[in-house]
């Protein structure tokens, strides 16, 4: 008896919501369309491949190098990589007591390292052992010279 009333006022507050709704989904799609196309929607596609799942960032080569026990002065080898994953792959198998967390970090370093190899290979048409990148080495060359500059600036001041 008193359901009446209630599925009136019900009604009355659905219909406008859902009636705004059908207009406003299809507004906003048109217009994220107009922004891709705008935007390029490779370019979007792209960043969104990009993006870490779950803010988690992929590991550096740095970290990979650190992680596998290498040194930045030898030349990786698709060889060599493979050794030190092979090696502690097997001192942290499961079975035997080890961590399946750090076998994980092993089997990401080593994917990540032999892919950069790869990819050097590609690159340069060569075979040989591949020298690791190092991106701070610029860096800190750049803030060097920019370091003696200053201080020979700063002595030719004093002199005169």
């Amino acid at each position: 008896m008193a359901v009446g009333p209630f599925a009136r006022i019900l009604a009355q507050l659905v219909v406008p919501v859902v009636a705004v709704l059908a207009r406003a989904l299809p507004a906003a799609y048109a217009q994220a369309l107009q922004n891709a196309r705008k935007a390029g929607g490779a370019a979007a596609a792209d960043a969104a491949a990009k993006a870490p799942l779950f803010g988690k960032k992929a590991m550096s080569q740095q970290e990979a190098l650190q992680i596998l026990n290498m040194t930045e002065q030898k030349a990786l080898t698709p060889e060599a990589v493979q050794k030190q994953f092979e090696k502690f792959m097997e001192a942290n198998d499961v079975s035997k007591g080890g961590s399946f967390y750090l076998q994980s970090k092993f089997y990401r370093a080593n994917e990540l390292l032999q892919d950069y190899i790869q990819d050097q290979h590609t690159k340069t048409g060569t075979t040989g052992p591949v020298a690791p990148t190092q991106p701070d080495e610029e860096e800190d060359t750049q803030q060097q010279q920019s370091a003696n500059d200053s201080s020979s600036s700063e002595q030719q001041q004093q002199q005169k």
